[in-house]
């Protein structure tokens, strides 16, 4: 006759943390500690994330595609994802490691705060995060790597706060944009000259569609906006509301208004 009594490791006292819980008794679901071939493996990748910091908070946006060597694996992945009420995370690197991270970290945060009664600090979260990215470290060597962008409103400070991370877990605050992936250099050219302080969140969201357009444009892994199938970059807002997603409605008008403005100095390909 089965038990319906909870297994004993789950009535364990411990830390808070639900990955060193799953790392102690079932490691095998820990993205990081799975082995993999040492040739190399040729799987999807997602490139380009962009975040700044607005008036009222921190806006994450990102591309639409995913690429396998040369060829386009996807056109409609998401790579921007709600962390938790006040924090978003984009992602580049290997799809599948990453969305995987992502939703650990989602319950990590989730398991803390039922565990601890309150919320995580965002430098908290930051930190957390990059926990797991150094736990990915020896997948990353071999070729799996994920580097993330992290970003979210500190309750304590009335703003918004970037976070970036290399493959070794290392996390560094970032003041007023940053971007990563394949595309983040022409997307941080493009940011450098249209940003400024004091942005209001309309023109946060335009200023991420024009850097994540400029990145297209050059980098034959970032997917630029489908007017034809109506793709539209992953947008991201959070402020003092909390976390939520701008509408495709309301990015179509948006990159509506970039392509005019271009058509008009002749800058579309």
């Amino acid at each position: 006759m089965s038990s319906n009594k909870l297994p004993p490791s789950y009535l364990q006292t411990g830390s808070s943390s639900f990955t060193e819980f799953l790392s102690a008794h079932a490691p095998e679901l820990v993205p990081g500690s799975r082995t993999i071939p040492i040739s190399a493996v040729d799987v999807p990748h997602g490139t380009t994330i962009v975040a700044i910091a607005y008036a009222d908070g921190v806006l994450l946006a990102g591309d639409r595609r995913a690429t396998m060597g040369n060829l386009i694996a996807n056109n409609e992945m998401l790579k921007v994802f709600a962390a938790d009420d006040y924090s978003a995370v984009g992602i580049a690197g290997t799809a599948g490691t990453a969305i995987e991270m992502v939703r650990l970290f989602q319950v990590e945060l989730e398991h803390y705060e039922k565990i601890e009664g309150t919320r995580l600090s965002l430098v908290g979260k930051a930190n957390r995060l990059a926990t797991m990215i150094r736990g990915n470290l020896g997948m990353a060597m071999q070729g799996l790597s994920v580097v993330p962008l992290f970003g979210g409103f500190d309750l304590d400070r009335d703003a918004g706060r970037i976070f970036s991370y290399d493959v070794t877990g290392g996390c560094y605050e970032e003041h007023d944009f940053h971007s990563v992936g394949s595309g983040s250099l022409f997307a941080r050219g493009a940011l450098k000259k249209l940003w400024r302080r004091g942005l209001t969140r309309d023109e946060a969201v335009r200023v991420t569609i024009e850097a994540l357009y400029d990145a297209a444009d050059d980098d034959s892994a970032t997917g630029g906006p489908d007017l034809g199938r109506r793709i539209w970059p992953t947008v991201a807002i959070v402020d003092a509301e909390g976390t939520r997603f701008v509408s495709d409605d309301e990015l179509a008008t948006v990159v509506e208004h970039v392509l005019d403005a271009r058509r008009e100095i002749g800058g579309t390909r």
